[in-house]
């Protein structure tokens, strides 16, 4: 199966959980998988920064040499990685393009959930984490993001490029997320966070 083949490639095994599994079984497209996993990064926000296209295009596992027109690469890669989210999915997505100049240089998407699904996710949560998640404050959560960012052990959400503080913002904005703060909670403990 696609899928046990995907989960071994560039440490997307981290964000693999059997709810992603669910939700990109029926994808047949390795790139939708991918593309997926990357949106799921932002799920809290529901929509990503611009993806420089080199970047985009190694992040999905393409090879230099493949799919080098933008017509190809869109066709065959983007247009059916966006179809089979959309029809497969518990999201809906859309990209925009960015030129600089006349040639495209890179994606962004905004995606969200499909009305079903917001309230089977609200009723699979877990009571306790749930309590502990919605009595976590701004302030709060800003406080342990900038101490999470430091921990060796998040360096596998990291992503590559950003700053120590960017880090930080995009974890808080993991931290508003219920089922990214119960991945979290662990990480949360350790640096000094007690439920109340």
């Amino acid at each position: 199966m696609v899928i046990e083949h995907v989960t071994k490639i560039d440490g997307f095994e981290q964000y693999f959980t059997s709810y992603h599994l669910k939700k990109t079984a029926d994808f047949k497209s390795v790139y939708a998988v991918r593309l997926y996993e990357l949106l799921m990064q932002w799920k809290s926000v529901g929509k990503t920064p611009v993806y420089e296209l080199n970047k985009f295009r190694s992040q999905l596992g393409i090879g230099v040499n493949e799919y080098t027109r933008m017509e190809a690469f869109k066709r065959r890669v983007l247009d059916i990685a966006v179809d089979q989210i959309n029809e497969f999915s518990d999201i809906t997505v859309k990209y925009e393009q960015h030129k600089k100049g006349r040639s495209i240089s890179g994606f962004s998407f905004s995606f969200k959930p499909k009305k079903a699904t917001i309230r089977s996710i609200e009723t699979n949560r877990d009571p306790n984490t749930t309590d502990l998640f919605s009595r976590m404050t701004d302030k709060q959560r800003h406080l342990f993001a900038t101490k999470l960012s430091e921990l060796p052990e998040m360096g596998k959400y990291s992503q590559g490029t950003e700053s120590y503080p960017q880090f930080a913002i995009r974890i808080a904005e993991m931290l508003q997320d219920s089922e990214k703060f119960q991945e979290l909670f662990p990480y949360l403990q350790k640096v000094g966070y007690q439920a109340a």
